[in-house]
């Protein structure tokens, strides 16, 4: 478990890191309701052991085509560079 680990890294740390750390937690806690950490919990279940062609064949190859686009001069040198080349 990772409880112990970070217990043990939170006790090596100076008191007003300890709170800074608190403060930190209560931020998580409030940004993430219930729900959401069972949806990242299920999320993280999801992914775990699965192989590139399990994760291909559940959520298709290619699923993104037409979402990201690149441009045509991606790789050229870029112009405010050119005095370091």
């Amino acid at each position: 478990m990772i409880q112990p680990f970070i217990l043990e890294k939170l006790e090596a740390l100076p008191e007003s890191l300890q709170n800074e750390v608190l403060h930190y937690i209560e931020f998580l806690s409030e940004k993430y309701t219930r729900t959401d950490l069972d949806t990242l919990k299920n999320l993280s279940d999801t992914f775990r052991g699965l192989t590139e062609a399990e994760a291909e064949k559940q959520y298709g190859y290619g699923s993104m085509v037409g979402q990201i686009i690149i441009a045509d001069d991606f790789d050229e040198p870029l112009e405010e560079l050119a005095d370091y080349m």
